[in-house]
């Protein structure tokens, strides 16, 4: 339960709207008790006044509570259905964003033992249940501990004996109840919430790698596994299915009970009518009316097991500290960067072998440096230690003499355009997704970024309001990667560091480009990754990289005089060209 507690702290930024569902549903239930209570002793008193009682007996006023119960009960359970809703949504909102808040900083290096589809489903289905702690436990549960109050309360005034046992009765269904359906629904909910993470991440990675596992012949092996977590998974929601209606079962059979117990004791008389008449039917149906709050209570809490299962797995999400820490002081953002590499390491964590050895690099102000090596060689982690993505367990990097440490992170991401190799599109409109660079930035502005990139065939139809759907599915790799240059183009940084920008990219398009990079970078720091040769002879220096190590250095010219590494990718690449 303690798990609950920093969820439930977030509800009283919402506080207004529950306790107003809250109210409303306690007058859903008032009106509701009120309808069927009066209705029972009206249609009793009038068939025992009779004929003879038409002139003496007042029918209209009963009438008109009955018809004002049934409109309170009908206007209040709409309002109690909106109110309670939006105040479910806005805390579900609240929830989700205050999830991913905790989640942005964890990466990349606190969220890697996670896989996507983990991470995704304890963001969206796991929060997703925790609603159920306000819809299904709080407002049912407070609702009810009022009805009884108040039943208790109204009948006294008849039969204090008679009111004090119905409350008696509820009360202690409402104390045992929920604790044996919650004991009950304890580990089918854990198993629920274990088995519908497994499954949707089973599911996903089966989606994402069918074309390899009907290469390699294990496609219907894995479709097994995946059927088979699936028939668990029904199997425990039918055990779930099962223990609600015993809930019910049980609530029916005890509002069985207590009816006829109340019928047989008011039947000998209420208060001090020997001859009750009409007013047992008052108890028999307020009883029976009164029982109606407590029907979703049992049911609501053996779905608790299930929301402190999601709890657990959210909470063991976010309290994951992250591996690097920004200062909040902010740093006036420098015209110009050089950047300092002092003979840095790096290992990732749990990988026996450093990914970069003993690397010393100097980057002067507004220079042209290429990193360029074979996959795997470090060069994607270097520009992530740039960015401070992760931090380095030995040497420091340090922006004009400044080590990257002492930049907060606002500073230190107005510095640097980062092109990385994959591009992130976002269901949105291509307005939306180019604003992310420079949110002050005109139409016009961003129309021409788009036409530098060779992207201008994307206005012709709906402009800037395309919408990009999910991940940009309409758009070819080569288009991502040109829609991320576009986005570097709008972001005024003086540093530039584009991880393959021409993957994927056709050789005229390349070489537009590199132009356009190097003339738009003209002042500026630019730190290229590649692991291509085309335009290399246009930058100030070539660094080589291998095995994480810095083994050449210099300008094309001059690494190709040494006949080193260099020499031999060029010499390698011109053998395929002629090939």
């Amino acid at each position: 339960m303690r798990v609950l507690l920093p969820f439930l702290a977030l509800y009283r930024r919402h506080w207004f709207r529950i306790s107003l569902g809250i109210l409303l549903a306690f007058i859903t239930l008032l009106a509701s008790i009120s309808l069927l209570t009066l209705s029972g002793w009206f249609l009793a008193a009038s068939a025992l006044a009779g004929l003879a009682g038409i002139l003496t007996f007042n029918y209209m006023l009963p009438a008109g509570g009955v018809r004002g119960a049934a409109i309170i009960r009908t206007a209040a359970r709409y309002a109690e259905r909106v109110v309670s809703h939006d105040a479910t949504f806005r805390v579900l909102s609240h929830l989700r964003v205050f999830t991913f808040r905790k989640i942005l900083p964890l990466s990349p290096a606190g969220i890697a033992k996670f896989r996507q589809a983990e991470l995704l489903n304890r963001l969206v289905a796991d929060v997703d249940t925790l609603d159920h702690l306000y819809l299904r436990v709080i407002s049912p549960l407070i609702s009810a501990l009022a009805i009884i109050a108040v039943i208790t309360f109204g009948l006294s005034w008849f039969d204090p004996y008679l009111a004090m046992t119905l409350g008696g009765i509820m009360l202690a269904l409402l104390l045992l109840l929920p604790i044996l359906f919650y004991r009950a629904g304890k580990p089918i909910g854990r198993g629920l919430t274990a088995l519908r993470s497994q499954y949707r991440t089973q599911l996903t990675t089966w989606l994402q790698g069918h074309a390899e596992l009907v290469v390699f012949g294990a496609l219907n092996r894995f479709r097994s596994d995946l059927n088979q977590i699936e028939h668990h998974w029904l199997q425990r929601q039918k055990q779930q299915a099962n223990l609600g209606a015993l809930s019910q079962a049980l609530m029916v059979l005890a509002t069985g009970l207590t009816l006829t117990l109340i019928l047989w004791l008011a039947a000998g008389g209420i208060g001090t009518y020997s001859q009750p008449g009409a007013l047992i039917a008052l108890f028999v149906f307020a009883a029976l009316a009164a029982f109606e709050a407590l029907g979703p209570v049992a049911g609501a809490f053996q779905h608790l097991g299930h929301v402190i299962a999601s709890a657990e797995r959210v909470a063991n999400l976010i309290a994951q500290k992250p591996e690097v820490t920004f200062t909040q002081h902010d740093l006036v953002k420098p015209a110009q960067v050089a950047i300092e590499i002092d003979n840095i390491s790096f290992t990732y964590p749990e990988q026996p072998q450093p990914v970069l050895r003993n690397i010393n690099l100097r980057i002067t102000q507004g220079e042209h440096i290429a990193l360029l090596g074979r996959t795997g060689c470090g060069k994607s982690t270097l520009l992530q230690l740039l960015t401070r993505a992760w931090d380095v367990q030995q040497g420091e990097i340090r922006f004009n003499s400044t080590p990257i440490a002492d930049y907060s992170e606002t500073s230190l991401r107005s510095m640097m355009s980062v092109v990385s190799q994959r591009v992130h599109i976002f269901s949105s409109t291509l307005r939306d997704n180019l604003l992310l660079a420079s949110p002050t930035a005109s139409d016009e502005h961003l129309a021409h970024a788009l036409k530098c990139v060779g992207l201008d065939s994307l206005l012709i139809n709906d402009g800037l309001n395309m919408w990009m759907g999910d991940g940009g599915r309409q758009l070819s790799g080569g288009e991502q990667r040109r829609l991320g240059l576009a986005r570097a183009l709008l972001h005024t940084a003086p540093v530039i560091l584009l991880d393959e920008p021409t993957e994927g990219l056709d050789a005229e398009t390349e070489q537009h480009i590199l132009a356009l990079i190097r003339e738009h970078c003209r002042d500026k720091t630019l730190v290229l990754i590649t692991h291509r040769l085309s335009g290399l002879e246009h930058l100030d220096r070539i660094c080589i990289l291998d095995g994480g190590e810095l083994l050449e250095e210099g300008n094309h010219a001059t690494l190709l005089a040494n006949e080193g590494r260099y020499y031999q990718f060029h010499q390698r690449a011109k053998a395929l060209e002629t090939v």
